[in-house]
């Protein structure tokens, strides 16, 4: 059975309006030493909260920084 993965690191706040904005640090999938960054804003619709923006940011372990395309849903 695999693990679920689990961020190195993950803060949130809660905004004026009522949505949640998300940071999260990832490990690197194919690079431990890689990392991912995540910021994501969600909405509350009813009784659903919804992913309005997100940004994933690659960091290889030399330091390079480059932005990951959209998630496909």
């Amino acid at each position: 059975m695999s693990e679920k993965s689990r961020p190195k690191a993950k803060f949130f706040t809660t905004l004026p309006n009522g949505d949640y904005l998300n940071f999260a640090v990832w490990q690197g999938k194919a690079d431990p030493s890689a990392e991912v960054f995540t910021v994501q804003i969600s909405h509350k619709e009813g009784e659903t909260w919804e992913t309005v923006g997100r940004l994933a940011i690659y960091r290889t372990s030399e330091g390079v920084y480059s932005k990951l395309p959209e998630r496909q849903t």
